[in-house]
């Protein structure tokens, strides 16, 4: 038995020790309400210490939270020492006033952006623009860090994985700097999708998206909504908890850092979190990866 408790703590003093020099980001989206500015300020200091790569700020198609998005990137920008990093989106917006909104954050020293074409408003046209437009038009203003997204389980719009595939390397050679996963729950469609990535010539950092579940209703209507494969097991583990906040907080936790623990072994070092505002989870998670204050 002493034997077997041995063999126990060498196996996780080897799996600890895999989790040396692990990068996180995290992302946060602008709030609608004074209650939950509130909350989203307090999870942002909470997160800070953890010393992230750098923090990314979800941009919506209406101009209402386009300026929230501005409003939170300049504060964090003022009032931090972390690295801020907007989301733009091609809705809603010509190429000119992209140029002009680029300059402007170039100016106000914003050298990181997260390029996404956006979600397309219902009833739209098909789009004529795309991610990669994108990337190269903000290219052409300056240099620029920039991170695409990327779906392991294939974009909702995408014709089948292969076109999926060839569209985040018309990203890439546009010249995004790595790309960030859509969440997932199933660890091997991420390596299976990373193995592809290579084969398909892409050479950037696949930077997995790691969202920590506790409400998992909505969970579930986010994954319905993206395609996103919930795992039978998943459902299996959060079933009873409708009404137990506290032990949802501990399985989603345990769920998100056996993913992790996994991918790192896996060689993974760069983790970025959908934190939806709240600090506790992803504070917890970082806190086993051996991502401390610093």
């Amino acid at each position: 038995m002493a034997f077997h408790h041995a063999q126990h703590a060498q196996s996780l003093n080897q799996s600890l020790s895999e989790l040396n020099g692990i990068n996180v980001s995290f992302e946060f989206f602008p709030p609608s309400t004074p209650e939950m500015e509130k909350i989203l300020w307090n999870s942002i200091r909470r997160l800070a210490p953890l010393n992230p790569k750098f923090v990314s700020v979800t941009y919506g198609a209406n101009s209402g939270v386009r300026d929230r998005t501005h409003s939170v990137i300049e504060r964090i920008q003022q009032e931090t020492n972390l690295v801020a990093a907007p989301h733009l989106t091609l809705v809603d917006a010509s190429d000119e006033e992209l140029v002009e909104l680029a300059k402007h954050y170039w100016k106000s020293g914003i050298k990181d952006i997260v390029a996404l074409r956006g979600d397309l408003p219902d009833g739209s046209p098909k789009p004529t623009r795309f991610a990669n437009d994108l990337v190269r038009l903000l290219r052409s203003v300056a240099d620029f860090d920039i991170s695409v997204a990327a779906y392991p389980e294939g974009h909702p719009d995408a014709r089948n994985a292969q076109a999926d595939l060839i569209h985040l390397k018309k990203k890439i050679d546009a010249g995004a700097n790595r790309a960030i996963t859509q969440f997932f729950f199933d660890v091997e469609s991420y390596l299976r999708f990373r193995d592809r990535c290579v084969t398909a010539g892409i050479d950037v950092e696949i930077i997995p998206g790691i969202l920590p579940v506790t409400n998992f209703k909505q969970t579930k209507r986010f994954a319905d909504m993206t395609h996103v494969a919930i795992p039978h097991w998943l459902h299996r583990q959060f079933e009873g908890l409708d009404d137990d906040p506290a032990t949802r907080q501990l399985v989603g936790a345990n769920v998100a850092i056996d993913m992790v623990k996994v991918l790192a072994r896996e060689g993974v070092k760069d983790f970025h979190f959908y934190t939806l505002n709240r600090a506790e989870l992803t504070y917890a998670i970082c806190h086993t990866l051996g991502v401390r204050p610093q």
